[in-house]
C-alpha cells in the first residue's frame, strides 16, 4: 500500500512587472491552498513591504533556451480527479492547462506503474513475451489517458509529454521484484521495444510522446516503491545499442534524455560517459 502526502502550498502571483524605463506599481495576489481548509483562497490580510523590490524583464537579452514549465500526469492524480464532477474537474484543468491557467508546456507521465499509481501493474505482462505480443496500456485507459485528453483539449498551444518508466516487469529483472534490482541484459532488446510499442500505443489514442527519460532516478530510492538501477555504462550502452537503434528503425523520432535522479550526486560523471560515447550523445 501506498501512503500519499498532501503538502501545504502558498502560491504568490505577480501580476504586473515593468519591461521598460517607466516604473510601475507591483501588485501581488497571495492565494494559499492549506489542511487548515482554504482552497485556493485570496489571502488579504499581511503586511506588504513598503520598500517591495523590483523586477525588470529584458526581452532582447537571451540565454539558454527553455523547453517548458509544466507538472506530472500519474494514475494517483487521475484517479483523484475522476473523483470530480464534470465542472470541478474542468476547472482543475483548466488552472493548469487553460489560457487563463497556468498554462503548461512541459508535462511528465510514467510507463507502468509508480509510486503514484493504485497498484504495481505492467504494459508486459506475461512472463517471457519476448517480442511483447501482449503489450497493453489498458491499465491506463480509466483514469490516465482521460487526464490526459481533457489537458489537451484545454491548451491552445499544446504541450510536450515526457515519459519515464520506473521499473521494468520483475519478470525481465535480476531480482524478479518491483523495487530495485536490475535489468537483465538478455531483455535489453524487449526493453528497448517496450518503449515502441508505447510510443505506437499512445499514438493510436492520439497522444504524441515527445522524449523519454531512460530511467527514474536509476541510482535507486531505497527501494521504497517501483525502480529499477542503472550506473552510467549501462545506460550509455542500452541506449547506444538497443533503445536508441531500435526507435530509429521503427521510425520513432523522439528524445531521450540520460540520468534523470533528483539531485546531482553523479550528474558530471554520467555527462562524461553518455557523452564520450557518439552514439549516446
Amino acid at each position: 500500500m501506498k501512503t500519499f502526502i498532501y503538502y501545504a502550498c502558498t502560491f504568490l502571483f505577480v501580476v504586473m512587472v515593468s519591461c521598460n524605463d517607466t516604473k510601475e506599481s507591483l501588485a501581488v495576489e497571495v492565494y494559499e491552498t492549506s489542511a487548515s481548509g482554504n482552497k485556493l483562497t485570496e489571502i488579504t490580510a499581511f503586511t506588504a513591504d513598503t520598500e517591495a523590490a523590483s523586477i525588470n524583464l529584458l526581452p532582447n537579452e537571451k540565454f539558454q533556451t527553455i523547453t517548458g514549465f509544466g507538472g506530472s500526469f500519474t494514475e494517483a492524480s487521475a484517479y483523484l480527479l475522476n473523483q470530480l464532477g464534470k465542472e470541478n474537474r474542468e476547472k482543475v484543468i483548466a488552472a493548469y492547462f487553460g489560457e487563463e491557467g497556468a498554462k503548461y508546456s512541459l508535462t511528465r507521465t510514467h510507463m507502468n506503474s509508480c509510486d503514484f499509481s493504485l497498484s504495481n501493474y505492467s504494459y508486459a505482462a506475461v512472463e517471457g513475451d519476448m517480442t511483447l505480443e501482449n503489450f497493453s496500456i489498458d491499465e491506463d485507459r480509466d483514469d490516465l489517458i482521460p487526464m490526459i485528453k481533457e489537458a489537451m483539449a484545454a491548451s491552445k498551444d499544446g504541450f510536450k509529454i515526457l515519459s519515464s518508466p520506473w521499473t521494468a516487469p520483475p519478470w525481465m529483472k535480476d531480482n524478479k521484484d518491483w523495487r530495485g534490482g536490475k535489468l537483465l541484459p538478455e531483455y535489453y532488446d524487449t526493453w528497448a521495444l517496450f518503449f515502441s510499442k508505447y510510443i505506437d500505443a499512445y499514438k493510436s489514442e492520439g497522444i504524441d510522446i515527445w522524449g523519454f527519460t531512460v530511467e527514474n532516478e536509476p541510482l535507486g530510492n531505497d527501494n521504497n516503491w517501483e525502480s529499477m538501477h542503472f550506473n552510467a555504462e549501462e545506460m550509455t550502452n542500452f541506449v547506444s545499442n538497443h533503445l536508441g537503434p531500435k526507435l530509429a528503425s521503427d521510425g520513432h523520432d523522439v528524445k531521450i534524455l540520460g540520468y534523470d535522479q533528483n539531485r546531482d550526486e553523479e550528474l558530471a560523471k554520467w555527462v562524461d560517459v553518455m557523452f564520450k560515447d557518439e552514439a549516446s550523445s
